[in-house]
């Protein structure tokens, strides 16, 4: 095989395609790619280079077949005869709301401008010239899209912080949320919930607010160059927060007294119990001056009372 060698160089193989392409009277022009906002007017190109007149030609725009619809015909042209002046076939969804330019056709120009644009009318189409000397083929990429605007909630309210849902229902592509505050920075949230039917999207994303301001809901489409935004306004008591600091201050120094108290009461009683330590009090009778009273004799103390304690002795001082 090492030997082997072809019967064309590369340059006379692309030629030899050009010219079987060109045999077979079919070309392909340049994909494009239209994004527009669900409603609006969109024009769909599709030119001859060579700006050949095609006021006596043909060509056939038609949005190739989805995978749960048919192929459907959009507009057609037969040497001045069309869908808008009696020719039938034309998709009903369709109807009344594509045309043509007519001043243009000597220019070689075929393009169709749709007008009120829907989501349904989002995918590829195809402009074909069926006369010509060489058949062309145009492929056209449409995307509608749709922004609505954001719903926000509050989930949840204390004196001291908020939960806040920014909601999108329906968007087309899908878009871009964030929270920003009254400047414009992007605030940290939860993660987004996103959940997506027949090519539009549902999203949901919270976020916890701990100060007085301005938040806004933002939603970005980058590829039909859209944004909308929704605001609320926080109000949240300074008075509120450092009181609430206050309290925490005292509640944990409150506590901490507590846990001191119980915790020398709690090593006194496990030295007790080791009997490391021991109580003693005087048990025995207490006289005062010599324990008689001229009037009323001897005066007797409760006997077992610890009103005279002695002091705390290590119980090896007590045994001696």
């Amino acid at each position: 095989m090492s030997g082997f060698k072809l019967p064309f160089t590369s340059l006379e193989l692309l030629c030899l395609f050009f010219c079987l392409l060109t045999l077979s009277g079919i070309t392909t022009g340049q994909d494009v790619r239209k994004v527009v906002e669900v409603g609006s007017d969109v024009i769909l190109p599709c030119s001859l280079s060579n700006k050949q007149d095609i006021t006596e030609a043909v060509f056939d725009w038609q949005k190739e077949a989805q995978k749960d619809q048919d192929q459907k015909e959009v507009f057609f042209y037969d040497a001045a005869t069309h869908y808008n002046n009696g020719h039938t076939g034309q998709s009903e969804e369709f109807k009344g709301r594509v045309s043509h330019f007519d001043d243009q056709l000597n220019h070689g120009n075929a393009s169709i401008i749709i007008r009120n644009t829907k989501m349904a009318d989002s995918g590829n189409y195809t402009c074909a010239f069926l006369q010509l000397q060489i058949r062309q083929t145009f492929y056209i990429e449409l995307v509608v899209g749709v922004t609505p605007k954001p719903v926000i909630r509050t989930l949840h309210a204390t004196e001291y912080w908020l939960l806040l849902q920014c909601e999108v229902l329906g968007a087309s592509p899908q878009p871009e949320v964030e929270w920003q505050d009254r400047d414009g920075n992007k605030l940290p949230a939860e993660e987004p919930h996103v959940s997506e039917r027949g090519g539009s999207y549902d999203i949901t994303l919270k976020i916890t607010v701990k100060k007085t301001d301005l938040y806004h809901c933002v939603v970005e489409q980058e590829d039909i160059k859209h944004r909308v935004t929704s605001e609320t306004f926080v109000y949240i008591s300074e008075k509120v927060v450092e009181d609430s600091s206050t309290e925490v201050m005292i509640g944990w120094l409150s506590l901490g007294f507590i846990l001191g108290v119980f915790s020398v009461l709690a090593v006194l009683a496990l030295l007790v119990y080791k009997k490391w330590i021991t109580i003693r009090c005087n048990n025995s009778l207490r006289q005062q001056g010599n324990g008689s009273d001229e009037e009323n004799g001897p005066v007797q103390m409760k006997k077992g009372s610890c009103e005279d304690p002695s002091v705390l002795l290590p119980q090896s001082t007590e045994a001696s």
